[in-house]
């Protein structure tokens, strides 16, 4: 495979990871002479809301100068010291077993060696969170399907029901609160996030799946090492509707989790998977020209540190659910976890299979009219790997 047809086939998961330090990237292009000084100085100053369409127009620009400078970026990627140490992620993109980036010439056959002395097979395994708990923790579906002002959303407990069984295969307890207003949401969040007793979760309704339904909770929700939490529902952009129609934010739901002195969760990832729309626009397609810090460790880490937020669909758009069949995004994500998770894949590759495959879909006869681009946003210290139920 060419560098360039490299670089396009893995272009979201490299433009997540170089989104932690977009300046350092486009600095070091520069000094390599992969761009020029007037691409250079356009780049820095271009007006965008986010870090992320800085990266976007950089990789772009280099696929656009051909076949030598998407060798030349890939071979910097591997090389350069300062961004290997930035981007450790880049070193863990992998497909079928197999690292995304070609190796480069100049690359050392020391480095890829098996035998790695106790200091760095203790950094390798420290890239990866570890699940150990028995469950490996609490995946909590909010799904909400009657609403007072429109119509049903039919085809969520489709939805509901896949989440529950893929994360029940995978080793989590699968708790479900049915038709939540906003009010209950927030407050139904604040339980599960503080683990609260059996009578305070009672007015929510929460059933857990028990492998063939859901049926009524039995058992206080105890926090593991990881945590799953699924929002089926209207929305619009950057909110989530409860059944009177009243919006809470996303930004608010994923901030109920925010790590205290108290929280079992501090230092554990959480994963928040959003079905619902975030605008009335619909996605166009367009064609495509061709298909080919250091050592030391810190006590602290950020409050808003291992978080992953995965939409359905990016801003201002809508997205799609088959009134039967469920969301194109929640079973896509099912059927990714099914796969992925047997092939020992982190989170992120994953949900870079769920893009691509929702991507595709057509939403009409008429092809490229009709289209949905989930996104995933996330800061993960480490690779999240997923596996079945031991037993």
């Amino acid at each position: 495979m060419s560098a360039k047809d490299t670089v396009r086939r893995n272009k979201i998961a490299i433009q997540q990871t170089l989104c932690g330090d977009h300046r350092l990237i486009l600095n070091k292009v520069h000094e390599n002479n992969l761009i020029t000084r007037r691409e250079y100085n356009n780049l820095k100053s271009i007006n965008k809301e986010d870090v992320e369409g800085h990266v976007v127009e950089l990789v772009d620009k280099l696929v656009n100068k051909g076949e030598e400078s998407c060798q030349a970026f890939l071979n910097l990627l591997q090389t350069d010291e300062d961004i290997k140490m930035t981007y450790p992620e880049l070193r863990s993109i992998q497909l079928n077993g197999t690292c995304f980036l070609p190796k480069p010439v100049q690359a050392s056959s020391v480095d890829d060696s098996d035998v790695l002395p106790p200091d760095s097979k203790r950094r390798k395994e420290d890239k990866q969170y570890e699940l150990n708990s028995q469950p490996t923790g609490l995946c909590v579906i909010i799904n909400n399907e009657n609403f007072t002002a429109s119509k049903a959303r039919s085809g969520t407990n489709k939805d509901a029901e896949s989440l529950a069984e893929v994360f029940s295969w995978l080793g989590f307890r699968a708790l479900m609160c049915k038709d939540q207003t906003k009010d209950q949401m927030e407050r139904a969040l604040r339980c599960f996030a503080s683990q609260s007793d059996l009578s305070q979760l009672q007015e929510f309704n929460v059933q857990e799946w028990s492998g063939s339904g859901f049926t009524a909770l039995q058992e206080a929700p105890r926090h593991g090492d990881a945590f799953i939490c699924c929002i089926l529902s209207h929305g619009r952009k950057g909110v989530v509707f409860g059944t009177d129609e009243q919006p809470l934010s996303i930004k608010q739901i994923t901030g109920t989790f925010k790590p205290t002195a108290q929280s079992t969760l501090t230092g554990k990832p959480k994963v928040f998977l959003i079905q619902a729309c975030q605008g009335g626009q619909v996605q166009h397609g367009v064609l495509l020209e061709d298909l080919q810090a250091d050592d030391s460790y810190s006590l602290f880490i950020p409050e808003d540190a291992d978080v992953l937020v995965a939409v359905a669909t990016v801003e201002d758009h809508v997205s799609f659910r088959h009134k039967t069949d469920g969301s194109w995004f929640v079973q896509s994500v099912c059927q990714q976890l099914k796969e992925g998770c047997q092939r020992s894949e982190d989170i992120t590759t994953i949900l870079q299979h769920v893009n691509n495959e929702v991507g595709q879909k057509e939403g009409c006869s008429q092809p490229g009219a009709v289209k949905q681009m989930p996104e995933v946003r996330f800061t993960l210290r480490k690779r999240l790997v997923l596996s079945p139920h031991r037993d």
